[in-house]
């Protein structure tokens, strides 16, 4: 069952999908009606799921889920992913890689292997201030906010010297 994403509660299941490369505005608009049609079907044994989802920057697809009425199973995990695959198959980008970081370099949005980040920070070219985005928050209130934090504040930290 699809609702707003902005009315989920905040202790909702959240997955954080990024992108490999800046989305267009046609892909967006396909892929929000896509994750619309999969979030008002998606089951765990039958009975729907109350899930919502955003669409930021260009880059980040964003599945938030009620888990109060019910929550994810193994199954209904699986077609998430599988969900998930089919996008990135249709349109060409990596949506299920987490060894990479993206992050703000000045006011653009930067994606890079999570090696050349390290690479970055050894040389002082992102710093314990440069803001992150963290995929690793698990739920609505964590995604609001600690998703985008400065490095020193977020799993990166282990990076900067």
């Amino acid at each position: 069952m699809l609702t707003d994403f902005n009315n989920l509660p905040d202790d909702s299941r959240v997955w954080i999908y990024q992108a490999n490369r800046k989305l267009t505005d046609d892909e967006l608009a396909i892929i929000h009606d896509k994750t619309a049609k999969f979030l008002e079907a998606w089951t765990a044994h039958g009975t729907d799921l109350e899930a919502g989802f955003e669409l930021k920057y260009n880059r980040f697809i964003v599945i938030g889920l009620n888990q109060e009425n019910a929550s994810a199973s193994g199954c209904s995990i699986d077609a998430s992913v599988r969900f998930i695959q089919s996008l990135e198959k249709e349109f060409e980008v990596d949506l299920l890689d987490k060894m990479n970081v993206t992050f703000y370099s000045g006011d653009f949005i930067a994606y890079k292997p999570l090696t050349d980040f390290r690479k970055m920070a050894k040389a002082r070219s992102v710093s314990p201030n440069t803001v992150v985005f963290n995929n690793l928050v698990n739920t609505k209130a964590e995604y609001l906010e600690n998703w985008e934090v400065p490095a020193k504040e977020s799993w990166h930290n282990r990076f900067l010297a």
